[in-house]
Formats: structure tokens, C-alpha cells, sequence
């Protein structure tokens, strides 16, 4: 059965985040941007990553990890330090944050309320709202990055491809780029896709791992949850007893409209393969 290879230091899997950037992702969602609630969401998982590879000797490179953005233009799209790099082990990333911002949460303050506790949030990713929406072309960088990797890394768990937009590519339909990423697979699988879309269509309504592309409000929704790839068991696992979610077989990695909250749940659910040791 595929997607069970051990994820080790001698053997690490691989997570490549495409993160839409035209100037759409600058419309606002409760009260902030696009661009900056899904630039939280991805900083806030790679501080997640890090913690979860750490241990008492270091940071254990279990993963590799990217973000390409596309807009006005393509590429690598870490700040700081490791501006410019593709994939990065995950010790690097632990190592080199472009920088430490101080937020707020609330929190219990133990007799019935909410306080407010400054915490440490680390940034290796800015929100970007310009340009078009190339989505083609950021499917065929991802395919060329992971080319790369799999040639190096044949016999490992798959690479997971986190895409994250809110609109129509400008540069053709992705359907076929998808497909291609989608053909690239180790010994132990097919590279596997989550599309998260952040719909503007009136008619949209949140809909988490469909398993039928019947509610979906248009085309543009279809052909993202038919480009997406289907849950593996323990991914269904994960949804079902940490997130309640009650999923198909069939499920794929597509949401529509979620939150935040949403969102979040769906990279948690993206990145967490079997087997890690």
C-alpha cells in the first residue's frame, strides 16, 4: 500500500507551498487581506513544522520545505535570509526566520475571561497582493522543483503541494499542468495536491475534502477539486478524530472558502503524513 514509507533524517519527505500573489489577494476578509491572513497561516505552520522536528540534540531534518508565490512574478518567495532558495531542510528554516515579531492572543485568565499575551511570532513568509495570476507557470516551476527532488530522493514518502489562490489562471487552464505535477511520484506514491480556493463567486459556500464536485458553484471550483488528489487513509484519519470532520474514501484535498480556521485545519491535515520517526 502506498504513502507509507518512514519519514526519517536519512530519508525526508518534502512540502512545496504555491501561494497565489496577484492583486486580488489584496481584497480584505474580516478586517485584513487575503494576502496577509494566508502569509499568518503559512508562517504559523512553518513555526508548527519546526516544533514538531525538534529535539533535544536539534532540529531534525525529517522535511524539505518551499514556497514558490506567483503574480507579477514567479519564484522562490521566503523573506529575509532565505530569499531566492528553493527547498530548504526544515534546521534551516528553524535557523533563519527574516525576522521575530511580537503579537497578541487572547488566552484563559483563569476565573472566566480572556487576556491579552504577547508572544513571539516568527516570519519566513510576507503577504504579496500584485499582478496577474500565472498559475500555470508556478504548476511547472513546482514540477521542475520536484523533478529535482524525487531524482535525489526516489524511494521517500511523496512530496505534499499545498496551492492556495483565489482566482482564474491567466495563462491557460491549469488542468494539464495539474495532471503533470500530479504524474511525478516515488517509489512510495504519486506527488499528492491540496487546492485551497478562496473563491469570489457570490454563490460560493464553504465546502471542506469533497468527495463530488456536484456542489461546487462553477467551472473554475471543478476544475480545482478535479486537480486535487484524494486524502491518503491516515490524512482522513487525522480529519476525523482531531478536526471531526466525517469524510468519503473519496475525499480530496480541496476547500472551498474556508476560513481561516478552515484553513488552517487543511494544512494541518496537508502535512501530516504517516510514519515520522
Amino acid at each position: 500500500m502506498p504513502y507509507n514509507a518512514e519519514i526519517s533524517r536519512g530519508k525526508p519527505s518534502c512540502f512545496l507551498f504555491l501561494i497565489d500573489q496577484s492583486g486580488s489577494m489584496q481584497d480584505e476578509i474580516n478586517g485584513r487581506t487575503k494576502a496577509q491572513g494566508v502569509a499568518d497561516a503559512i508562517n504559523r505552520l512553518l513555526q508548527n513544522l519546526v516544533i514538531k522536528c525538534a529535539k533535544s540534540e536539534g532540529v531534525r531534518d525529517y522535511y524539505d520545505v518551499g514556497v514558490i508565490g506567483y503574480g507579477a512574478k514567479t519564484g522562490p518567495a521566503f523573506s529575509g535570509e532565505l530569499a531566492g532558495r528553493g527547498l530548504v531542510p526544515i534546521s534551516g528554516i528553524a535557523n533563519a526566520p527574516a525576522r521575530i515579531e511580537q503579537r497578541t492572543k487572547k488566552v484563559d485568565d483563569g476565573a472566566g475571561g480572556l487576556v491579552d499575551q504577547t508572544i513571539k511570532f516568527p516570519i519566513w513568509f510576507d503577504p504579496t497582493a500584485n499582478g496577474g495570476t500565472p498559475m500555470c507557470e508556478a504548476l511547472r516551476r513546482a514540477h521542475d522543483t520536484l523533478t529535482t527532488w524525487i531524482t535525489l530522493n526516489g524511494d521517500n514518502f511523496p512530496p505534499v503541494v499545498i496551492h492556495i489562490t483565489d482566482g482564474e489562471s491567466t495563462d491557460g487552464n491549469p488542468t494539464e499542468a495539474m495532471n503533470k505535477l500530479k504524474s511525478l511520484a516515488t517509489s512510495d506514491g504519486a506527488i499528492l495536491l491540496f487546492n485551497l480556493h478562496l473563491s469570489n463567486n457570490p454563490n460560493a459556500h464553504t465546502i471542506l475534502f469533497a468527495d463530488s464536485p456536484a456542489s461546487l458553484p462553477d467551472e473554475y471550483a471543478r476544475v480545482l477539486w478535479d486537480g486535487a488528489s484524494p486524502l491518503t487513509p491516515f490524512m482522513r484519519s487525522v480529519a476525523q478524530q482531531e478536526h471531526e470532520l466525517d469524510l468519503s474514501d473519496g475525499a480530496k484535498g480541496f476547500v472551498l472558502n474556508g476560513d481561516m480556521v478552515s484553513i488552517i485545519q487543511a494544512l494541518d491535515i496537508g502535512t501530516r503524513p504517516s510514519n515520522l520517526r
